[in-house]
C-alpha cells in the first residue's frame, strides 16, 4: 500500500504552489470576493487556476438560475477519469498477485459516490459549492451526489491547471487512506458486503435491515438497524436508506465481531467477494 511517508511527500510536493486563491468570477458579475484558502490548504495547495476552481464549484442549479453560466459537469467528467486512473494504477502496483476481478472489487470500494462524498465532507467542500435556491433549501450542500460530483470536478480543474503529476498527488493525498482501508478491511467502504460475509462465515444467516424515516419529504432522515441471527445490531443514520444501511452495517460489523471474540482476518471479506465476482469461488 502507499505508505504514509509517500502521502506526506505528495502533500509536500503540491504545497509549493502560489498562496491564496481569491476569486471574483468574471461570469457571475460584480460581487464579494470569494476566499478559497481553507479549501486549497485541504487539497495541499496545488497549482489551481482560479477560474477553473470557480467553475468546478458551480453546480448546474446555480448556473441555470444565473443566466446559463458554465457548469462543473465537464470538469467532473475529466476528474472522474483522473481519479479512476490513479486509483487503478495504485492498486495494480501494490497488489501484483490479485486478479482483475479482485482489483475491480477494491477499486469499486474506493471510487463510488459514498466514498467521494466522505472525502468531500472531510475537506469542507460542501460549504464552497455554488447552488441554486432550490438545492440550497433542500440540503444540497450535504447531498452525497452533489458533494461527490464536485470532488471529481475539482480534480478535473487541478488536472487542467497543473497536469497529471499534480492531480495524481492530490488524489493520493485524499484517497490513499481509503485505498489502505479497502485493502485491509476487505469490502472496505461497502460495509453491507463485509457484514454479509461475516454473517455467512459464522452461520448467522442473511442480515435484514429495519428502516425508519423522519421529517418532511424533502428533508427526510433515515435510521437503520440490522437483524443478524437472533440479535438486533447497529444504529445508522443517513439522508437515504442506502446511507443509513451502510452506517448500520458498519456499527453492526464491529459489534458482532466483538461478540465473536475479535475480527476475522483482514481482507477475508473482500477476497471472498472478489473471488465470486471473478468466478474463483462458487456463490
Amino acid at each position: 500500500m502507499p505508505s504514509t511517508s509517500r502521502t506526506v511527500r505528495a502533500a509536500s510536493a503540491v504545497s509549493t504552489a502560489p498562496g491564496p486563491t481569491v476569486v471574483r468570477s468574471s461570469e457571475s458579475g460584480p460581487g464579494p470576493l470569494t476566499n478559497y484558502d481553507a479549501l486549497r490548504a485541504a487539497l495541499g495547495n496545488p497549482e489551481l487556476d482560479p477560474e477553473l476552481l470557480e467553475r468546478a464549484l458551480t453546480h448546474r442549479s446555480y448556473a441555470y438560475e444565473n443566466g446559463g453560466l458554465p457548469t462543473n459537469e465537464r470538469l467532473e467528467f475529466l476528474g472522474d477519469s483522473v481519479l479512476g486512473v490513479v486509483v487503478t494504477e495504485t492498486l495494480y502496483r501494490t497488489h501484483p498477485d490479485l486478479s482483475e476481478g479482485r482489483l475491480a472489487k477494491l477499486r469499486a470500494a474506493v471510487v463510488n459516490a459514498r466514498a467521494l462524498a466522505e472525502v468531500g465532507r472531510s475537506i469542507g467542500l460542501g460549504e464552497h459549492v455554488k447552488l441554486g435556491r432550490g438545492e440550497e433549501s433542500t440540503g444540497g450542500r450535504d447531498k452525497a451526489s452533489i458533494v461527490s460530483d464536485t470532488v471529481e470536478a475539482v480534480l478535473g480543474a487541478i488536472h487542467l491547471s497543473g497536469g497529471f503529476t499534480v492531480s495524481a498527488e492530490v488524489v493520493h493525498r485524499l484517497f490513499d487512506p481509503l485505498i489502505e482501508a479497502a485493502s485491509a478491511m476487505g469490502a472496505g467502504l461497502d460495509w453491507k458486503t463485509s457484514l454479509q460475509e461475516l454473517s455467512a462465515e459464522h452461520g448467522l444467516g442473511v442480515p435484514e435491515y429495519v428502516i425508519e424515516d423522519d421529517g418532511p419529504d424533502h428533508m427526510k432522515t433515515f435510521t437503520a438497524k440490522v437483524r443478524v441471527g437472533d440479535g438486533l445490531y447497529g444504529n445508522g443514520m443517513g439522508r437515504s436508506k442506502k446511507e443509513a444501511e451502510q452506517a448500520a452495517a458498519e456499527t453492526a460489523y464491529g459489534e458482532i465481531a466483538a461478540d465473536l471474540g475479535g475480527e476475522p482476518a483482514a481482507g477475508t471479506a473482500v477476497v471472498r467477494s472478489a473471488d465470486r465476482a471473478s468466478g474463483d469461488l462458487p456463490d
